[in-house]
This record gives structure tokens, sequence and C-alpha cells, in this order.
């Protein structure tokens, strides 16, 4: 802010307590006299598809999370090399256990991730974290209470923890999270937790891209608060109940009964596989060891009966599908003929003068044409 400006605001705002301290240039973005710090702002640095590949392959973590952006990104140059650079890794992912984690709020989810995580280090295992989080687009924010909740996780090298992409639907997050997961599997990181901040649709899009699914539950919380879970609990590999320490412990073995119980009438998720229920706690670690025990055994029996391998196959193809819907929509919702059309015969479906398919109809032979 120079002399002149001062002196021309003071006659302006007589009544004013504006004072420019001296030797502060520019000032805060948005504010007068910081034009120049903006049209100055440093441009990020381009990287070749090869440097990312080669980063990944190193397991250089700085160039890993500047690849993950990259196939974040929404930008259609980005989006081109995420491709070539997904290409060149994919022979180095698909090694390893994808363990999808859900469950109602409060049931301990980050918790338990975290102990789970700093176990599996202490193994010698690299692991890898992240969200799906639909409600994200919402807010166009992500989610990044897990780090602060996973401290000690967090803060570990052999740990990578990613957030959910930022203002995306569904099934833009899924891509984008399927995406990643072949980035830290390329990158070495040998467990993937995968965890459903968001509820409803999240959990079935978690099962279709992971190898084991894990359905975490606290005792004493009554149907009106687990109405997730059933839907869910058919999806499920294995149950946990949560928080099964001090008062809690009988409540978790009476859950624990119940939910087995439940268990007889259901199909299980996973053909050869049966569904078993376990108790745990995050805080003293009690049960911890036994599950991660369970879903290793899930993965030789699987391994060994070849449910594992035609599920990822299934998946890939699902995928597949889904990205070509994707595409196809957007491609419908850009077409010139679709924009200058749309608006009226919605008004038409709306105001009752159009039938619904009749508009469906006149909107795809404008697509097609």
């Amino acid at each position: 802010m120079d002399n002149h400006f001062e002196d021309q605001y003071k006659k302006e705002n007589p009544g004013s307590a504006l004072k420019v301290n001296r030797g502060v240039e520019g000032g805060h973005e948005g504010s007068p006299g910081s034009a120049s710090r903006v049209t100055r702002k440093k441009t990020k640095p381009k990287f070749s598809t090869q440097q990312y590949v080669d980063g990944i392959l190193a397991c250089d973590r700085t160039m890993l999370g500047r690849a993950i952006t990259l196939i974040e990104s929404n930008a259609q140059a980005h989006q081109e090399q995420a491709q070539e650079v997904l290409k060149d890794i994919l022979p180095k992912s698909g090694n390893s256990i994808r363990v999808g984690i859900t469950g109602v709020p409060g049931a301990g989810k980050s918790t338990f991730i975290e102990s789970l995580g700093v176990k599996l280090i202490d193994k010698g295992h690299q692991v890898a974290v992240m969200a799906v989080d639909p409600s994200s687009s919402v807010t166009r924010g992500s989610i990044l209470g897990d780090k602060t909740r996973m401290e000690r996780l967090s803060r570990d090298p052999r740990a990578f923890i990613r957030p959910s992409p930022s203002g995306g639907a569904l099934g833009g997050v899924a891509r984008k999270t399927r995406e990643t997961m072949l980035l830290f599997e390329a990158a070495g990181y040998d467990v993937l937790l995968v965890e459903t901040v968001g509820v409803g649709q999240s959990e079935v899009t978690v099962r279709s891209m992971v190898d084991f699914f894990l359905l975490v539950l606290i005792a004493g919380a009554g149907d009106e608060l687990q109405g997730i879970k059933k839907g869910v609990i058919e999806l499920a590999d294995s149950i946990l109940i949560n928080k099964a320490d001090g008062d809690n412990i009988q409540p978790a073995k009476l859950a624990r009964a119940e939910y087995e119980r439940a268990l007889h009438y259901l199909q299980p998720a996973t053909k050869g596989w049966r569904t078993g229920v376990y108790t745990a706690s995050s805080t003293t670690e009690e049960g911890i060891e036994e599950l991660w025990d369970v879903i290793k055994s899930y993965q030789s029996l699987t391994m060994e009966n070849g449910v594992f391998q035609a599920r990822r196959r299934e998946q890939s193809k699902e995928w597949l599908h889904a990205m070509v819907q994707e595409q196809l929509r957007t491609m419908f919702y850009r077409h010139k003929e679709i924009a200058s059309a749309l608006p009226e015969i919605e008004k038409g479906v709306m105001d009752g003068t159009i039938p619904v398919t009749q508009g469906a109809w006149e909107l795809l032979n404008r697509f097609q044409k």
C-alpha cells in the first residue's frame, strides 16, 4: 500500500482508524495492494510420467503424494497423465491385502485402525489408510480428522494416511480411491485399510474394492443407532464388537453371542468362509492381534480356493463398467444439444405437459444424433 492510497483513503474516510505499517509489502490476499502478489503466484513444478513412476516405485513419499494429487485432479491433462502413470505401475500393483472397514458412528473405527496399523508396522508391514466419504461433496471439503485422531500412525514413515478426495460424488471418490490403491501397492504398501466415513451406499462401494470387509459395532447402542448394520451385515467377512473393556466387557460378550446367532440365518459374504464375530478394545489393544490372525487366515484360505483372485477379477470388470457409465453420463450432460434442450424438457416434465419417458427419449435421440 503506497502513500497516495493512504492519503486518498483518509480523505474519503475521515473517521477511520486505518494505519499503514511501513515496511510490510503487499498484504493478505484479497486486500488492497495484494494484486501484485497474486499475479506473481508461483506455479507448481511439473513432472514427467517417468519421474512419477520412478518416485512411486522407489517409495518416495513426496512423489507418491504428488502422484495421488495428480490422480485426484479433474483437469483433463492431469487425468491423461495419471492414466499413463497407472499403466506403467500396474505390473507392480496387486501385492497387498485390501481391508474395508465400516461401522456405526462412534464405534471407534479410527482408533481401531490406528491400533491395528501400529501393530502391523511393528510386524514389518507398510500400511496405507484411505477414507471413502461421499458426504465430502456437500461441503467440498476432505476428511482431515483421521490425521489428527491417528497421531501415532500419521507420524510413522512406514504409514501413509490419505483423506478422501474433496469435492467429488461417490462415483468419483471411488474411482480415485481405487487408483490410489494401485499407487500404494506399487510403492510397496502391503496392507491397505479403507474406511467408510459416510453411511449408506459407500459400504457397498467399498465392499466392491476390497478383499476383506470388516463391520465394527459397539454393544448397547440399540437398534435405532445401528440401523446401518441391517443392510451391511450380509457384506461383512467379520464383525467386531469394539470398545470391549472395563464395564463394557460383559455387554460386548452378550452382543457377540447375539450376532453369532443372527449369522446362522445369513449366507456368508465370501464363498467357503464362515463370518465370525469378535471382541476387541482399541484402548487396551486386547483382541487386535486375534483379528489380524483372522484376516491372514481369510487371505490364505481364499487364495488357496481361488476366491481371492476371482473376486479381484470380478471387481476389475465391475470397475470397467462403472467407468464407462460415468464417462457416458459426463459426455451426455456436456453435449451441446442436451445442454440447450434440457431446461425446456425439464420444465415440461415438472409441469406435467411432457411424460417423463417421452422427455428421456427426446434427450437420448438428440444425443445419438
